[in-house]
């Protein structure tokens, strides 16, 4: 089963990733690289599997082409999961039944030099004035395409390609809670204060990650994310921290 392609010409692979979890390999539907449509598959496999494993299902874990399918195996096993898949699979992949994107979240960002350090040098680097820079992320829309590294950091893609910066070759050792950041054509807010090698533009005021809360994160993968440019006052007002 191990690396097990799907039938009927669907180029999706099945791999066993652990005794209680596969992982369905979507890199070659998408051999661009992950962008809106691979993103529609995704939503439709978040809809449709928990619908056809039931409680056998324990969790659906999303990322940029791929999804881990985590089960009781009190209640099933590979091969259970992977029959399921593959009978389903015209049901699973069908263009017609994938879903949009759940929802769009907007997230304030007071962008400066002194919430963002780096606001000034990424401008410099792609011979950009700092409004320049601030209107080319901030007018984006980005698709939630993971969520690691930290409770409830999101890889939000993509930048504008003018704005696409490596990532620091030397990382901080410590980034300030709710710093919005790109590397490369991706941005994220830091949940927390944290180690980090991305670029600093800015800093948002709202939580991102609220144990207490439910649900805990503001956004799921395939969730659209907007920034909206806020000025010192209204970032102190709803909390900031310089």
């Amino acid at each position: 089963m191990h690396g097990q392609l799907l039938s009927s010409g669907i180029p999706v692979r099945l791999r066993i990733h652990s005794e209680q979890a596969l992982l369905l390999d979507l890199t070659a539907l998408a051999p661009q690289g992950p962008g809106p449509e691979l993103m529609q598959v995704m939503q439709n496999l978040r809809l449709q599997l928990p619908l056809l494993l039931g409680d056998a299902l324990l969790e659906l874990v999303p990322s940029y082409t791929s999804v881990l399918v985590i089960f009781d195996v009190l209640k099933t096993d590979h091969t259970e999961i992977w029959q399921k898949i593959v009978s389903a699979q015209a049901m699973l992949f069908r263009p017609e039944l994938q879903a949009s994107s759940n929802k769009v979240i907007e997230l304030p960002c007071y962008y400066s030099q002194e919430s963002g350090p780096d606001l000034q040098a990424v401008a410099a680097l792609h011979q950009l004035s700092i409004n320049e820079l601030i209107q080319l992320h901030c007018g984006q829309a980005y698709q939630v395409y993971a969520i690691g590294f930290a409770p409830g950091f999101a890889y939000l893609g993509f930048t504008d390609p003018r704005i696409s910066t490596p990532r620091l070759a030397n990382p901080r050792p410590a980034v300030a809670a709710g710093s919005v950041a790109i590397a490369d054509r991706q941005t994220a807010v830091y949940p927390a204060a944290s180690p980090g090698g991305w670029h600093l533009l800015g800093n948002c005021p709202i939580p991102l990650f609220d144990l207490t809360a439910d649900p805990m994160l503001p956004f799921a993968v395939g969730d659209t994310v907007r920034f909206v440019p806020i000025e010192r006052a209204e970032f102190l007002r709803l909390g900031g921290q310089l």
